[in-house]
C-alpha cells in the first residue's frame, strides 16, 4: 500500500510540474467545443441560466414557500451540474485519451488535470450566472458567503481525485460509462437540487441524510441561504474528501502503468 500511494504521490508531482501542458491542452479544448459559434463559451452561461429559469418556472412552490427559492435552485444546479459532468466525463477519459497514453510518457495525472481544469472553466460561466441570479432574487451578500466559497474550493480540491477513481472505473468495466450516466439522471430526483426537504418522512428523508451529495450541495447552499455554518456537511464532505484522494492515490499508483493495456 505505501508502494502504490508513492508511486500515485510521484505521478502527480511529475504532472504538477508540467502543468503547462495540460492548462494549454484544456484552454484548446474550451475554444475547439465552440469554434465558430456565435457566443462561443457565453453558451456556457447561457444553458446554465435557461436551466435554472426552467426549473424556477415549473417547480417554484406557491405563498411564502416561493421566496429563495430561485436562489436554492441555482446553487443546487450549479453544483449538481459540476459534479454530474465531472463524473460522466471521467468514465471514458482514458478511452479518449488513448493515442496520448500509448504515443506519449507523459503521466497519468495530466489527463486527469486536463480534465478537472476544462470543468473548472466550464463551470466559471456558471458560476457568473448563479451570482447574477442570487442577487437579482435578492439575495444579500453577506460574510457566510465566505463559508460557500470554502465548500466550492473544498468540491474543486477533491475534483482530481473523483476524476481519477471513475477514470480507473471506466478503464475496468467499459459498461460503466452507461451505467453511471443512467444513474446520474436518476440520482438528480433522489438529490435535493430543487426539491426542499422540509423534515418530511418517506423516501425523501432517505434520500436527503444518506445522499453523499445532499452534503456537497449544502456545503455551498446553506451558507448563502440560511447564513449558517454547516457544521455536518462540511465534516461529511472533508471526510468523503479524503477517502476519495486516498483511493484515487491507490488506484494511481498501482494500476497508473496497467491502463495502457486495459483500454
Amino acid at each position: 500500500m505505501i508502494a502504490a500511494l508513492n508511486g500515485g504521490i510521484d505521478d502527480i508531482g511529475k504532472a504538477m510540474r508540467l502543468h503547462r501542458v495540460w492548462i494549454a491542452l484544456a484552454h484548446e479544448d474550451i475554444g475547439d467545443q465552440h469554434r465558430r459559434t456565435t457566443l462561443g463559451p457565453l453558451w456556457l452561461l447561457v444553458n446554465y441560466v435557461a436551466f435554472v429559469g426552467t426549473f424556477v418556472f415549473v417547480f417554484q412552490p406557491a405563498g411564502k414557500d416561493a421566496a429563495g427559492y430561485a436562489a436554492y435552485v441555482s446553487i443546487g444546479l450549479l453544483v449538481w451540474f459540476y459534479l454530474m459532468e465531472v463524473m460522466s466525463m471521467s468514465v471514458s477519459l482514458f478511452q479518449r485519451e488513448e493515442s496520448f497514453i500509448e504515443g506519449t510518457t507523459l503521466p497519468l495525472f495530466v489527463y486527469v488535470m486536463r480534465l478537472a481544469l476544462q470543468s473548472v472553466i466550464r463551470a466559471g460561466y456558471a458560476i457568473a450566472g448563479c451570482v447574477a441570479i442570487l442577487i437579482l432574487s435578492g439575495t444579500s451578500i453577506t460574510s457566510p458567503w465566505l463559508w460557500s466559497i470554502a465548500g466550492l474550493l473544498l468540491i474543486l480540491l477533491v475534483t482530481p481525485a473523483l476524476i481519477t477513481v471513475f477514470a480507473f472505473l471506466g478503464a475496468f468495466f467499459p459498461d460503466s460509462q452507461f451505467i453511471v450516466g443512467n444513474l446520474l439522471r436518476v440520482g438528480m430526483f433522489f438529490t435535493p437540487v430543487f426539491w426542499v426537504y422540509n423534515g418530511q418522512g418517506g423516501i425523501q428523508k432517505y434520500a436527503y441524510r444518506w445522499n453523499p451529495f445532499t452534503y456537497f450541495l449544502e456545503i455551498v447552499r446553506l451558507p448563502i441561504i440560511n447564513g449558517e455554518l454547516p457544521v455536518h456537511a462540511f465534516a461529511v464532505t472533508i471526510i468523503t474528501s479524503l477517502a476519495t484522494w486516498m483511493i484515487a492515490l491507490l488506484l494511481l499508483g498501482r494500476y497508473r502503468k496497467q491502463v495502457v493495456f486495459l483500454i
